[in-house]
């Protein structure tokens, strides 16, 4: 194990829980997803520090940062870019759109249209645009987090499922407990103001190259046979359980596997155990299961029918 990247991270972590109160979990969920390579939705009311979170991050990270507030009537190429033509030169330059950085953020991306998310979802499928039939490589750390409001409805264009499955981990923030919301109030009186120029006082603690070689370490991570044998049951259960509609898919297969690699190294161990496999089930099902209507109207919660299907399958020793 590399024990020099998971020191970074490490403070990577601590150094986020500093500025971001009350929120270990929803840290600790973004970092796996990052080390797993995958993008990130975000689901939270307003005002819980879902942009504050990503900004952080990007700058402790000395990364590339983008942000885009997506409204209805935002177009694919305001995103990616557009090919403009120079009367002088007789040639055509490409002026680069948002989506050509590290660490991308797309605010509220259930308020832009169906195109518009299409163009956003093909990048981060391919790590690549096609402007005017060339393909333009994205860098090689490029991740995405896009957020949502779970209360509004009206002028929203909710993502498709087949969409939905291309982003890792769907993560809900929640209020913070009232000892963390204290310290907030206490962080602002001390003078911390997270609209200025606070954040750039921030020293970084890791780089876009620390990642990547973290990225590697996670890839070295055995796993035993009968823990890949446990996984496909559940798998294969999701798909016959009595309360969904839909199971999970082979690609949330694969990435429920790389994920719980990333969790067991940030746990500090060179292998997977079934705990590894249950943390990270939550935030990677959530978005890609669905119930049956009959369960919805009888009250059901999405992250209790996957507590269920946990409880279903014996777990290995």
């Amino acid at each position: 194990m590399t024990h020099d990247a998971l020191t970074v991270l490490n403070r990577l972590s601590q150094a986020l829980n500093r500025v971001i109160v009350g929120q270990a979990t929803l840290v600790q969920q973004m970092l796996v997803a990052l080390l797993a390579g995958g993008h990130v939705i975000l689901e939270g009311v307003p005002g819980t520090g879902k942009t504050l979170l990503v900004k952080v991050l990007a700058t402790l990270l000395q990364s590339e940062y983008r942000r885009i507030q997506l409204t209805p009537d935002i177009l694919p190429a305001d995103i990616i870019g557009i090919n403009i033509f120079d009367l002088n030169t007789r040639k055509f330059t490409l002026k680069k759109g948002p989506i050509f950085t590290q660490i991308l953020l797309a605010d509220e991306i259930n308020r832009t249209p169906p195109k518009t998310q299409a163009a956003l979802l093909e990048a981060m499928e391919e790590q690549q645009v096609t402007l005017d039939g060339e393909s333009l490589p994205l860098p090689e750390l490029f991740w995405v987090i896009a957020t949502q409001n779970p209360l509004e409805f009206e002028g929203t264009y909710p993502l498709p499922e087949a969409q939905l499955d291309r982003f890792l981990f769907k993560l809900i923030v929640d209020y913070p407990d009232a000892t963390a919301e204290k310290q907030m109030l206490l962080n602002r009186q001390a003078g911390f103001q997270s609209r200025r120029l606070d954040l750039a006082r921030l020293k970084p603690v890791a780089t876009v190259e620390d990642i990547l070689a973290a990225r590697q370490a996670v890839s070295s991570i055995q796993v035993d046979e009968k823990i890949l044998d446990y996984l496909l049951a559940l798998v294969q259960r999701s798909r016959k359980h009595p309360d969904l509609a839909l199971g999970a898919s082979p690609r949330s297969a694969v990435a429920w596997l790389q994920t719980s690699k990333a969790q067991a190294w940030l746990s500090g161990r060179e292998f997977v155990t079934p705990d590894d496999i249950k943390i990270v089930a939550a935030p990677l099902l959530r978005h890609r299961l669905i119930l049956k209507p009959e369960s919805q109207l009888d009250g059901l919660q999405i992250d209790a029918a996957i507590a269920s299907l946990l409880t279903q399958i014996p777990v290995p020793r």
